[in-house]
């Protein structure tokens, strides 16, 4: 456990410091982004941070590999799988901040990137599912390997869209998995922990941590398609790498609560999905491309509610909370006694969401944190959504 501490804690200290050269790399090339009609910004900022966060996480790997504990994760090709395809979309991400790229070439690029990883072996060869049933064929194997690869790589794209949104949910939904991949790992080899999962993950996390605070409201960068890509990228690998692990839990007592939490990468990018799947549907049915841009997104429709953008942001990280670990916790308790508790944290969530908190909580005003009206000088009666990001 103190080698994945300190490796998140390499990513995200890299991270940190090399994010203020992104903001100076951005600038010089010109990939700020404009304020446009379906935006919630209202002044043009940087957006080379995934640049940062793809450094935090090579340089953490590369310490890894030093590592006598994380020796075996690399005597295969996989590892390098992930952070080559992490490199293919940061790249990628980075020609589209600059250039904005059309959608096709994005497809084909993340394509690539995707199948870059099945060819080093980083692929779905069974089902996350009791019986370990396998991927018929080779074919069918590289095909559902890029589905879930681009599939997740787009669902984290399309939740960035407000300050410290896409970082934290990540952070927080990948402190759950790695939590998971970690008793995984001690279940299903007891004398040695080391786990491409748990360290893809531990780094993962430790670079968003370092991100976000250059990233929360008010931001001083976004992380853009180079960031929000490499997130999805690293997530999906680490997904796809545990799936492999499973095949020597001994009964089926052990096996019911090993095999359920699979469900968690699925919880950590539920609400990307979630907006991506809904936003999908209705573009189609007005005629439109799925990629098509508009304001109807879930973190549009929180602000829509009445909640600030800091709000916004942390609502949508306690619903993460919730689902994340209430799947972990299904490898270390009962499930009726997890579902018990999962019932009154989703109506906490729904409270937080729906109820009187929407125009109360001065700190996670928008004023207030940007500057504009010091916290010391606010009363009872003063209206907590006065200048707040329509």
């Amino acid at each position: 456990m103190r080698v994945y501490l300190l490796l998140m804690l390499v990513a995200a200290a890299v991270t940190y410091l090399s994010t203020p050269a992104a903001r100076w790399l951005a600038r010089r090339t010109h990939a700020i982004s404009a304020v446009r009609e379906r935006d919630v910004h209202t002044l043009p900022t940087p957006r080379l941070g995934g640049m940062a966060i793809l450094l935090g996480i090579v340089v953490a790997v590369l310490v890894a590999s030093r590592m006598p504990f994380l020796e075996g994760v690399f005597t295969k090709p996989d590892v390098w799988g992930i952070v080559g395809g992490a490199v293919i979309v940061a790249l990628l991400g980075w020609a589209d901040d600059v250039w904005d790229l059309d959608w096709m070439t994005k497809l084909a690029g993340q394509v690539l990137a995707a199948g870059f990883m099945a060819f080093m072996h980083v692929q779905l060869t069974t089902w996350p599912i009791p019986g370990q049933l396998t991927v018929p064929g080779a074919r069918m194997s590289l095909y559902v390997t890029i589905f879930v690869v681009v599939a997740t790589m787009n669902a984290v794209n399309f939740v960035d869209g407000l300050d410290g949104l896409a970082a934290g949910i990540i952070a927080i939904g990948g402190s759950a998995f790695f939590l998971y991949t970690y008793a995984l790992t001690r279940l299903d080899s007891p004398d040695n922990y080391s786990s491409l999962a748990s360290l893809m993950v531990a780094v993962l996390v430790g670079a968003c941590l370092g991100f976000l605070p250059h990233n929360f409201y008010p931001s001083h960068i976004f992380m853009g398609d180079s960031g929000s890509m490499v997130l999805g990228l690293v997530l999906a690998g680490a997904t796809i790498s545990v799936t492999g692990n499973l095949a020597d839990v001994a009964s089926p007592a052990q096996a019911l609560p090993s095999y359920l939490p699979l469900l968690l990468p699925l919880a950590v990018v539920l609400l990307p999905l979630v907006d991506m799947g809904m936003a999908v549907v209705r573009r189609l049915v007005a005629g439109k491309s799925p990629f098509h841009p508009d304001r109807m997104h879930l973190h549009h429709r929180m602000l829509a509610l009445g909640h600030s953008h800091r709000r916004a942001v942390v609502i949508l990280y306690v619903w993460t909370a919730v689902f994340a670990f209430g799947a972990v916790a299904l490898v270390q308790w009962h499930w009726q006694a997890v579902l018990s508790g999962l019932g009154v944290a989703v109506v906490l969530a729904v409270l937080l969401t729906l109820g009187p908190l929407r125009t109360r909580g001065r700190i996670l005003d928008d004023d207030v944190a940007s500057g504009a009206v010091p916290l010391s000088s606010l009363t009872l009666t003063d209206a907590p959504n006065e200048g707040r990001t329509p």
